[in-house]
């Protein structure tokens, strides 16, 4: 619980640049069977953690709307659909 807490603090570069670190550490086979299930195991958190973030960010990024003048006049929320 503490280890979900903790990744839950991280912004999104922090734990995507954790997360790559694992990749790499996964991919070099250098790492035993058991080394390899616990952090892939924290890496699956960690690519969950960002999978949020980005879906908070989409859920915050407005699409600026134009008057017929070519204008803007206020924004709507993006339509992600």
């Amino acid at each position: 619980m503490a280890e979900e807490a903790d990744i839950k603090s991280l912004s999104f570069e922090k734990a995507l640049a954790l997360l790559e670190e694992i990749v790499a550490k996964l991919e070099s086979g250098r790492v035993d069977l058991e080394e390899s299930i616990k952090i892939y195991e924290r890496g699956e958190s960690l690519r969950k953690h960002c999978e949020t973030k980005l879906a908070e960010a989409e859920a915050r990024i407005e699409k600026i709307t134009l008057g017929a003048n070519g204008k803007p006049t206020g924004t709507t929320p993006l339509d992600v659909e």
